[in-house]
């Protein structure tokens, strides 16, 4: 009886999936402006790329058929830069938080299935509340996880932007032109960092676009305030010819101090949250003191 209600309880959780599915269908698609208008211009498919569907994964497929069923409201927010930063494309987004709603729906009755072949039987209502929670945290899981990945990825960006320009301001002391000076330092590193911006100054190579220009539009998608300033710093340097080494290692040198006084703040802070579990040790060594006089005091009378 209890295995039969567990298999109606698994049922009724797909066919309430079904009926989801089926509505959202039903639900007139209005397409973002915003990014209709990205995936048609060039040289801007860096987060929004799908690629031919013949080399997608599984979850870019789901991804694109989400993407085109259902409705752009059902996705609350979705974070471009950080998508564009660790270069995800948005189909494959979509597509892990589409699996992963539906895992958050299954693993509930089934978990309740299991208790119940083991003796452990659970009421109707947990399993059933338990799914619809789970499938909206697990829905928010890839939000959580592309948002701290990329803050990792931007500290190391602003890490290796330091040295980037120590390698530009050299450059450019040694006579070389402002294009000149920028693409030589983006090939001395081999990190990622330095991959990209050589591809972004390459590109703006063969379109014609001034390198600072293009700094600019990276640091803007991605949300670089650093690479900002060094784009307008070597704006200075290529439209007016004003010199720009001291400008250029001053700013390293803020930087390096910057990113040096987070880190000792961080310290700090994990320093002041380790005397926590040390003072109640210490509260817990003296109550284990006074505990036995305590007692023979309050048996005495």
């Amino acid at each position: 009886m209890s295995t039969g209600l567990n298999l109606a309880l698994l049922s009724g959780a797909l066919l309430s999936l079904g009926v989801v599915l089926l509505l959202a269908r039903f639900i007139p698609a209005e397409p973002d402006l915003a990014e209709a208008l990205a995936r048609l211009t060039p040289g801007r498919t860096r987060a929004n790329a799908v690629g031919p569907l013949t080399s997608a994964t599984g979850k870019e497929r789901i991804g694109v058929w989400a993407l085109k069923a259902l409705p752009p409201a059902l996705w609350i927010r979705t974070p471009h830069r950080e998508l564009a930063l660790l270069r995800i494309p948005l189909a494959r987004f979509y597509g892990d938080k589409i699996v992963m709603a539906l895992m958050g729906l299954l693993i509930p009755p089934l978990l309740g299935f299991f208790f119940d072949q083991i003796g452990l039987g659970l009421p109707v209502a947990i399993p059933a509340v338990a799914s619809l929670a789970l499938a909206v945290v697990m829905f928010f899981l890839p939000n959580y996880n592309a948002v701290d990945d990329a803050g990792k990825a931007r500290l190391e960006f602003t890490r290796a932007l330091g040295a980037y320009i120590d390698l530009v301001a050299l450059e450019r002391h040694n006579g070389s032109g402002v294009r000149q000076a920028m693409e030589a330092a983006a090939q001395v590193g081999n990190s990622w960092v330095f991959t990209r911006l050589s591809e972004e100054l390459t590109r703006s190579r063969w379109s014609g676009q001034p390198p600072w220009d293009a700094l600019h539009a990276l640091a803007d998608e991605l949300g670089l305030p650093e690479l900002d300033d060094f784009a307008d710093i070597m704006r200075l340097s290529g439209e007016e010819g004003a010199s720009v080494y001291t400008n250029l290692r001053a700013r390293s040198a803020a930087m390096r101090t910057a990113m040096l006084n987070d880190e000792i703040s961080e310290a700090n802070a994990v320093g002041e949250r380790m005397t926590i579990p040390g003072s109640l040790l210490g509260v817990i060594f003296m109550a284990l003191l006074v505990a036995p006089s305590v007692l023979r005091m309050f048996g005495s009378t």
